[in-house]
């Protein structure tokens, strides 16, 4: 197969992708804008006067990092889960199966998509941000990077989510049990720094409050955690998550029965 036909094939999986999410906006963009404001009205404005300061920042300015990654994180996964999922469902994957395809160009197109819809809806809440808060961005490369990576990550989960849900309640499971406690215990409204040690060594093993420290970083300057760990630890879960959807993709998991 030739460079310009996987081209092909690449541009026509992610077209489809990002024309699916546009075109149910009300669904896919507007609910994570809605909800992200009303965290920065409750919790930054109304709470968070009343907290004061955190690490040197206003209560406000230091969830926003934090919030942005949230929306990221939830929209890249659930766009991979429920297009790939849908799919499935509709028995309309086999056709891309079947097609001489190579299993990274499908893979690579469904992260794509993904990917798009976090950047998209993390950049509305940036612009959210910038209106409560005036915010300003310390370092440019790791902001971009830190959000690139993430939403890479997180669409690469929403795959292996998806091929192995049998229903539509099973690509629920995960966000709810898993990325939900994962995402609020990740250091989005708290420093790690008020946590007794214990805690403090038990959430180091959550990824997610790497990610965020690492954005938070970028973003004001400041983290709790260091950013080369983080950097290494968002990079060993993209290889590994890579390696394992594609597997997955090659054995049929979850499509060929």
């Amino acid at each position: 197969m030739s460079n310009t036909v996987r081209y092909t094939a690449y541009k026509t999986i992610v077209t489809r992708e990002i024309t699916r999410f546009m075109r149910i906006w009300p669904q896919t963009i507007l609910p994570p804008a809605i909800t992200m404001s009303l965290y920065f009205v409750i919790f930054g404005n109304l709470i968070g006067k009343r907290i004061g300061t955190m690490d040197g920042f206003s209560y406000m300015e230091f969830i926003v990092p934090g919030l942005i990654m949230m929306s990221v994180i939830t929209s890249s996964y659930a766009n991979v889960v429920s297009s790939f999922f849908s799919m499935k469902f509709q028995r309309s994957i086999e056709e891309i199966m079947i097609a001489p395809v190579p299993n990274y160009i499908i893979l690579a197109g469904f992260v794509s998509g993904g990917v798009a819809r976090g950047l998209l809806v993390g950049l509305i809440v940036t612009t959210i941000s910038i209106i409560f808060t005036g915010l300003s961005i310390d370092n440019y490369f790791i902001t971009i990077s830190v959000i690139l990576m993430t939403a890479i990550l997180f669409s690469l989960a929403g795959m292996i989510n998806a091929v192995f849900a049998r229903n539509f309640d099973d690509i629920s499971i995960v966000p709810t049990f898993v990325l939900t406690p994962l995402t609020y215990l990740g250091g989005v409204f708290y420093s790690i720094k008020l946590l007794p040690e214990f805690w403090q060594t038990v959430s180091l093993g959550n990824p997610i409050l790497h990610m965020v420290n690492a954005f938070r970083y970028g973003v004001l300057g400041q983290s709790d955690l260091n950013i080369i760990y983080a950097f290494i630890i968002i990079l060993s879960f993209i290889i590994a998550l890579a390696a394992c959807t594609l597997y997955l993709l090659k054995k049929g998991t979850g499509i060929r029965s």
